[in-house]
């Protein structure tokens, strides 16, 4: 089964403008940008026929070009990274079984994940979008709320059902629990994690539905395809250890070099 990783990534950004050149230091003090630890999170996932950076950016393509990156220049009229994955593969003009969109915003994304969201896709084939969901631990989940506290947009929040298809997501932190958590404790609450699979036939739909208004509200893509009916299943991943943040703010970028560096990766 034929899959593409597709690295949305957009220079213009309301609370990080510039936010994929942004450069993050690890273990080793070595600085890389946002877009070349996506790219090179993309490439740590095994079964993968293709990756690619999309982007409306000559500054974003330059960058990527310069490490190696093959990049698809998509117009600047798309309104979130699923609209430009869409574009990216009709613009390639290859067919895949399965389009992976890893946003440039989550250079922790371990391989697994993206692993995982493939098989899980694989073993439902009645489901035409996954995304993967991480069960948190009481550390995580004190630094959503802290952010929604300090007045940031962290995290992004999932709920499902019995069938693990989704119910809805959330920049707020959702279910509500009223419970303090210690920071190894496991939590009710699942981290949305930033990545999707599509069968294209779905993704190529997508740009021709209007936005609804809870897409609007929450300024979350995937509330698109729950607004129009399209079940997406989520796949909880394990995370063995590691920590999952995106870089949603300026102040993440400390988080995440301080986790980097527990990886001991640069």
């Amino acid at each position: 089964m034929s899959v593409l990783i597709v690295i949305p990534a957009r220079y213009a950004s309301s609370r990080y403008p510039g936010k994929p050149l942004v450069e993050l230091r690890g273990a080793g003090g070595e600085a890389k940008s946002l877009i070349r630890r996506s790219w090179d999170a993309a490439c740590d996932v095994a079964g993968v026929d293709k990756v690619v950076v999309a982007t409306d950016d000559v500054r974003i393509a330059q960058a990527a070009e310069a490490f190696g990156a093959e990049v698809v220049m998509t117009s600047t009229t798309c309104q979130n990274g699923t609209e430009r994955c869409a574009e990216t593969v009709t613009k390639l003009g290859e067919d895949y079984e399965i389009v992976i969109n890893l946003q440039g915003d989550a250079p922790l994304t371990p391989a697994w994940f993206i692993e995982e969201l493939v098989q899980g896709l694989r073993d439902n084939p009645q489901a035409d979008v996954a995304t993967p969901v991480l069960r948190t631990e009481g550390r995580a989940l004190n630094g959503l709320l802290q952010d929604r506290r300090e007045g940031r947009v962290g995290g992004t929040t999932a709920v499902f059902g019995a069938d693990h298809n989704a119910l809805y997501f959330s920049k707020e932190v959702i279910p509500f629990t009223g419970k303090a958590y210690a920071d190894d404790d496991e939590t009710p609450v699942f981290h949305h994690v930033g990545v999707y699979a599509y069968r294209p036939s779905a993704l190529a739909a997508y740009p021709g539905w209007a936005s609804g208004p809870l897409e609007q509200l929450e300024g979350l893509e995937q509330l698109r395809f729950l607004e129009r009916g399209v079940p997406m299943l989520c796949v909880e991943v394990a995370a063995k250890g590691r920590q999952f943040w995106e870089l949603n703010n300026p102040e993440d970028v400390p988080k995440i070099e301080t986790m980097l560096r527990e990886m001991d990766h640069s």
